[in-house]
């Protein structure tokens, strides 16, 4: 195998903007694009592979052939052929609604044996006054989270932070969450597609109708603990893997790199999946297969690569990184 690029899946959406297309380096008709699917095994929104001789080929019947050479074998038995990661780049011109996700106990007892949503967010860009909401600030019950929807105060028990290009942030299932206005940014999250709309800030969708809200099924599903604070602080380090989220589903790092920099995988027993943020390069796997890599680009390398090699054109290279285990 060698290393995969993917048709993006754009999502017209209410509160989208205008950054994911000319960041992608894509020309579109479309408009209000907020999110751009990178890489996908969601059901009737399977990625479709875009380079090389198995164009055209989705994520899920290369695993279908390829099992554990192409995933890693633990997550071949744990999974199947539904990819287990989903991959994003969200634009917000407005901020989007707060929300929650179920963990996966609850999303297999309400949705049919799914999975629960564990993510999280790396700011690629933000505006000046970019802000994202996370987390509570204060103990409440759950008939008091309900009445604060009633009377418009939710957003009074929120933590609002304001954020910079690089800021992360680590949301397990059930943290309360909404991505403000200004902001660009990378999600990784389980494959999961359930989401319970808290809040929506009394606008309307694109067929001019209020959007559902799930106040009662977000009941059970939030989780009420309140810490102190919900950003993921980490020390970068050039030319080197920096780790920035490690969890059951996935962990994620950062990369910036102006020289070439190796990765051996091959005791992952997991994919790699590389995000690039900035710049461009040529990643080499070890059997020679390589694959230029550009900014707004996702590459998927099958666990079977061995030693990865990421080499930076002349103006350097910065990338995100994710695998499980």
């Amino acid at each position: 195998m060698y290393p995969l690029k993917f048709r993006p899946i754009l999502k017209t959406v209410v509160w989208g903007g205008e950054k994911i297309a000319p960041f992608k380096g894509i020309e579109t008709d479309q408009h209000n694009i907020g999110e751009s699917w990178e890489l996908s095994g969601v059901k009737g929104n399977e990625s479709v592979v875009a380079n090389g001789k198995f164009a055209g080929r989705t994520i899920t019947s290369l695993i279908e052939e390829f099992k554990g050479e192409l995933i890693g074998k633990k997550n071949y038995e744990k999974t199947g052929t539904e990819f287990p990661l989903l991959i994003k780049f969200i634009d917000a011109s407005q901020d989007l609604s707060i929300q929650v996700h179920p963990d996966d106990a609850l999303a297999a007892e309400r949705h049919n044996g799914s999975k629960g949503k564990t993510e999280m967010w790396y700011v690629v860009s933000a505006d000046e006054k970019a802000h994202l909401m996370s987390g509570l600030t204060e103990k409440i019950t759950p008939e008091e989270y309900a009445a604060k929807v009633a009377d418009n105060t939710i957003t009074d028990v929120l933590h609002d932070y304001n954020v910079a290009a690089g800021d992360v942030f680590f949301l397990p299932a059930g943290r309360i969450h909404s991505i403000g206005t200004g902001c660009f940014i990378a999600e990784i999250q389980q494959t999961s597609d359930i989401t319970y709309r808290i809040y929506d800030f009394g606008r309307t969708g694109l067929d001019g109708k209020p959007r559902e809200l799930h106040t009662e099924l977000s009941k059970a599903a939030i989780d009420y603990t309140v810490l102190p604070d919900y950003k993921t602080y980490y020390n970068e380090q050039k030319n080197a893997e920096t780790e920035l989220v490690s969890c059951d589903y996935f962990t994620t790092s950062l990369y910036d790199i102006d020289q070439p920099v190796s990765k051996e995988i091959s005791s992952l027993d997991s994919f790699l999946i590389v995000i690039c943020t900035e710049g461009s390069g040529v990643i080499t796997d070890s059997e020679g297969n390589s694959e230029t890599m550009k900014q707004g680009e996702t590459i998927l390398v099958p666990a079977s690569s061995g030693n990865i090699t990421f080499t930076p054109d002349e103006g350097g290279l910065k990338f995100l990184t994710s695998h499980i285990g």
